[in-house]
């Protein structure tokens, strides 16, 4: 890089702002502005970051002594950075190379901020401290002391802290389950993750006051979208909706080990055979927001696709199974132009595309829902999924 470096760090800056402001459909907030001035994004960093140029392509290492160019261009692009892969223990081959740990997209992170509604005074839980570069915006607006991120990684959570001080902030840095929260500082004023979950932690609602707010990307089995706010009640409870939004990788204590020819489908198993019309792509190729309405009707179903599969008569085939891999469907395509009829295959207690059918039909009579009509309902006893009003409502697996 030849041009001076401040100079450069500030063009960058400005411009990544701009794209920052694109996103949001207005200019970013003065306090976050000057938050973002006193945190230049590539000081929080790690010195080898993880690059794709898409989501079909594997993630390739990037060290920034070997690429300084292209490791200050996505420092200062408005996209996710990689910063570990494989919980810290990289993989012989490439092509298994998995995230573990990341810098949101820029446009996220103050997205998120905006969602929590800050003021001066408010303590906040920040669950996944990664980089530090997060926790230190919320460091320059409320406080070192109103601030503490919990990371569940060591050297994730080491690195953070170091970057921390090294930039002048001292927000409490703890090395833990975030699933447990950090009762220590409770109550919080908001409760923050920076990772997605599958059931919110009945924790974070514990240790957030009456009126509190609590910030978390979501997943389901079945799909990977979505923003949940919710704000907690005198009743033990909390109750909020979704905003649609890019996937975050998932909190560790919530992941399933499931493999499908280890795990699910044995050889033993003897399966019933009948047809179905509705089209698999309809329901697991499906815009993402069809997939999140689907997620919540389907709760703890996932799917899985085997092209050319070297079965006779059989293009593809899509799999979906229960996560504790007691029941399974198989809907087969035979690759004609026109399909009416695909060929399922089910075995175990449940009939899990007869779920999947119902679910679709569901969607179809409720007008399409997505993400902006569907909510969640959590208390002592369970979570509930609910579309467009918490009294219709069902149990979320």
């Amino acid at each position: 890089m030849t041009t001076h470096q401040p100079d450069l760090e500030q063009t960058a800056l400005r411009g990544l702002l701009q794209a920052v402001s694109r996103h949001l459909g207005h200019d970013v907030a003065p306090e976050w502005c000057r938050a973002a001035e006193a945190t230049p994004r590539h000081r929080f960093l790690p010195d080898r970051i993880w690059l794709s140029s898409d989501d079909d392509e594997p993630l390739t290492p990037c060290d920034r002594e070997r690429e300084p160019d292209r490791w200050f261009a996505a420092a200062y692009g408005d996209v996710p950075v990689v910063t570990q892969i494989n919980d810290g223990h990289e993989p012989e081959d490439a092509s298994d190379a998995s995230p573990s740990s990341s810098a949101s997209a820029p446009s996220v992170v103050f997205q998120m901020l905006e969602l929590l509604g800050l003021a001066p005074g408010m303590r906040v839980l920040e669950i996944g401290a990664g980089t530090g570069f997060n926790a230190a915006l919320l460091s320059h607006r409320l406080g070192d002391v109103n601030v503490t991120t919990i990371e569940i990684d060591p050297t994730v959570a080491e690195l953070a802290r170091s970057s921390l001080r090294a930039n002048g902030y001292a927000p409490a840095v703890v090395c833990g389950d975030g699933s447990l929260g950090w009762s220590a500082e409770a109550p919080y004023d908001r409760v923050v993750a920076t990772c997605s979950v599958r059931q919110v932690p009945y924790t974070w609602i514990e240790q957030t006051r009456p009126g509190g707010v609590i910030l978390t990307p979501w997943c389901d089995d079945w799909s990977h979208c979505g923003l949940l706010r919710l704000t907690v009640g005198d009743d033990g409870g909390a109750m909020g909706r979704y905003t649609p939004d890019s996937a975050f990788i998932l909190m560790r204590t919530q992941r399933h080990d499931l493999r499908l020819f280890r795990d699910v489908v044995m050889d033993d198993h003897v399966p019933t055979e009948s047809t179905t019309t509705l089209d698999p792509w309809a329901v697991a190729d499906s815009p993402i927001e069809t997939q999140f309405a689907l997620g919540h009707r389907l709760g703890d179903l996932w799917y899985a696709w085997h092209h050319d599969p070297d079965l006779d008569g059989v293009d593809t085939r899509l799999w979906v199974a229960t996560t504790d891999g007691t029941s399974w469907a198989a809907v087969d395509w035979d690759g004609t132009d026109n399909t009416e009829h695909y060929t399922v295959w089910q075995h175990g207690p449940r009939r899990v595309w007869n779920e999947v059918e119902a679910a679709h039909r569901w969607w179809l009579d409720n007008g399409r829902p997505g993400p902006d009509r569907l909510g969640l309902t959590v208390t002592p006893n369970g979570q509930w999924a609910w579309l467009d009003h918490p009294t219709n409502s069902w149990p979320l697996r």
